[in-house]
């Protein structure tokens, strides 16, 4: 299509009805709408592209496996709530913390046990994190920033055992072959972790911002008052759960499980795949089935571990499917956000970005130009995936045509997908955290963004610098 211009209409009608709105579905499905009908203009077909796009989204094996674990997560957190193991756990640490800086202290903490995925890590601290904000008065909205920025400047630095590493090596690897350059690409992508300036600035601003910066009081009466009005549907529900009896191990057990279940499988898969040692195996598994499949087998266990202890069946099915259901909001808005992707692309959005990129531009600028214009990108689609996909082709091509440094370039367009992923109000990471910690989605993206913008321009400057003074 010539006028590729227009895929951007469907972004901007979802970020200015988000803004206008203060919610985010009416715009995504407008959107979604909108460029349907542009893809093919006229009342009936439009409305059938519509529903193509969410079925296509629907019928692709990565998106269910992150849907299918998503709701079984939730399924399992309402099962560790009802049988005490949530308010168990969070009555034996909150004993042990009781300052703002050592709940964001506990956050950091997690990492070695939650790395493997970002969604993973937030479904896996979010609840307990919640329980503990009721006894720290602190903002809730520095805490979900604080779990944010320390899943997405971290796991993307991570060489190994995580759910991007193999999508981003193959990434690499086909930029590569159509180049016909003479490099490894799991080489070139440990080359060019250092060079993802913005997640690097992003883990400093974040311990900064932990332990150094002076905590703030939240307003306990707004909060309160506030979370009384969106959730008076469920004070039945929040009630039942306050009298149930602390029990930490109905938390430990299936949460240790679910950890070794996860190790164990991430191993096997790539040894399956013909990987010959651990961080060889960790590095070609495919991270997001085996986290599916392991939240499976430990929501079997635990469901037979909870009747041998006595858990009553009614109330335990009861909660698994509350639990579920609770994440059914960021599920519907991650299904509309990656049809709102294809439609994009049906637009010409790929091709519209490579020719405003163009190849006429010096070598030394090609990393920062790369990261700004990747990071626009990536706040409209929201999906590190994603925008990995577009820009990295664009960028071995401009890093091979201009003589521009090829790791730093690639770890260009990583950065510029975590800016996405980290503040989007598109991005899973921020839907998924806002969902949890029951905050404003669009107004909790517009707090994390003052501050990641700090980030976005030291990182700009960094790949200025290291290209100007390196390359």
């Amino acid at each position: 299509m010539e006028q590729t211009w227009l895929s951007l209409i469907p972004f901007i009608i979802v970020i200015v009805f988000s803004i206008w709105l203060r919610k985010i579905l009416p715009g995504l499905v407008l959107g979604l709408l909108v460029g349907a009908f542009l893809v093919d203009f006229s009342l009936l077909d439009g409305a059938k592209e519509t529903v193509n796009y969410i079925v296509t989204t629907l019928s692709d094996p990565g998106n269910i496996n992150i849907i299918a674990f998503l709701y079984l997560f939730g399924g399992l957190i309402g099962m560790m709530q009802i049988s005490g193991g949530i308010k168990g756990f969070a009555d034996w640490v909150g004993s042990k913390i009781d300052s703002e800086r050592g709940l964001l202290a506990l956050i950091w903490l997690t990492l070695p046990f939650t790395f493997m995925m970002p969604m993973f890590r937030i479904m896996m601290i979010g609840p307990v994190i919640k329980t503990l904000l009721k006894k720290v008065n602190t903002s809730s909205w520095k805490v979900g920033f604080t779990m944010d920025i320390s899943t997405g400047s971290v796991i993307v630095l991570l060489p190994v055992a995580t759910a991007f590493v193999g999508f981003m090596v193959s990434l690499i690897e086909g930029g590569i072959q159509k180049h016909n350059l003479e490099a490894d690409a799991y080489q070139v992508f440990l080359y060019s972790i250092p060079f993802n300036f913005f997640a690097i600035v992003m883990l400093i601003i974040g311990l900064i911002w932990t332990f150094w910066s002076k905590p703030k009081k939240k307003n306990a009466k707004k909060n309160k008052l506030k979370g009384a009005e969106e959730n008076l549907h469920r004070m039945g529900i929040k009630k039942e759960l306050s009298t149930v009896k602390a029990q930490p191990w109905n938390l430990i057990v299936p949460l240790f499980l679910l950890l070794g279940l996860t190790l164990y499988l991430l191993w096997q898969d790539g040894i399956e795949k013909g990987a010959t040692g651990i961080l060889d195996a960790f590095a070609v598994a495919n991270a997001t089935f085996v986290i599916l499949l392991a939240v499976f087998i430990t929501l079997i266990v635990t469901f037979i571990y909870y009747m041998l202890r006595k858990q009553k069946l009614g109330e335990t099915i009861y909660h698994f499917y509350d639990g579920g259901n609770q994440l059914m909001q960021p599920i519907i808005l991650l299904v509309l956000v990656w049809s709102l992707s294809l439609v994009a692309e049906d637009l010409g959005f790929s091709q519209f970005i490579g020719a405003t990129l163009g190849s006429f531009l010096p070598g030394f600028t090609i990393p920062a130009i790369v990261f700004l214009i990747g990071s626009v990108v990536s706040y409209f689609l929201g999906s590190s995936f994603g925008t990995w996909g577009i820009f990295m082709p664009l960028g071995i091509a401009l890093a091979t045509s201009t003589g521009a440094s090829l790791p730093m370039t690639v770890g260009a367009v990583f950065a510029s997908g975590s800016f996405g992923a980290m503040t989007s109000p598109l991005g899973d990471t921020t839907i998924t955290t806002a969902s949890i910690m029951e905050v404003p989605l669009i107004a909790y993206a517009r707090y994390k963004l003052k501050i990641v913008s700090i980030g976005v321009g030291i990182a700009a400057v960094l790949y200025l610098a290291a290209a100007f003074f390196l390359g």
